[in-house]
């Protein structure tokens, strides 16, 4: 009973494979084509979460971060430097990020006058698809 469609889904399996990584990274390029892959799927999820393909991002985020967790080292760095990083890499500016609050909070915090609190910092990890313990 069972037989017939297990090997359906294992030729199913198979051709899911050949497009999406779904399985342990092992070398740069399959860490690049997850990455890449996972960017693809964010961009056409936008902000919802109920998305057909939110799982599948997940699981694909699994194996990114198990990847950088054995083979990427990142070096320790402030909180306000994250964020500016992150920032520059998605062209935003002080007053495109309402997780913080106002262009003055923003502006706090970037100077170093203000930390993140609890909740801009669960916002900010949420926005940017990172670990909250890169802002802290």
């Amino acid at each position: 009973m069972l037989a017939p469609k297990f090997d359906q889904v294992i030729r199913d399996y198979r051709r899911l494979r050949t497009l999406v990584p779904l399985a342990t990274l092992r070398t740069k390029k399959d860490y690049a084509r997850a990455v890449e892959m996972l960017d693809a799927i964010l961009d056409e999820m936008g902000e919802d979460e109920r998305h057909p393909m939110a799982e599948l991002a997940d699981a694909i985020s699994v194996f990114i971060e198990k990847y950088e967790a054995e083979h990427v080292s990142i070096p320790p760095a402030k909180p306000t430097t994250v964020l500016k990083f992150l920032m520059r890499e998605h062209d935003l500016r002080q007053s495109d990020l309402p997780e913080i609050g106002s262009q003055g909070v923003v502006s706090e915090v970037l100077t170093g006058k203000r930390e993140l609190n609890t909740r801009q910092i669960k916002r900010l990890a949420k926005r940017f698809n990172v670990s909250p313990a890169v802002f802290v």
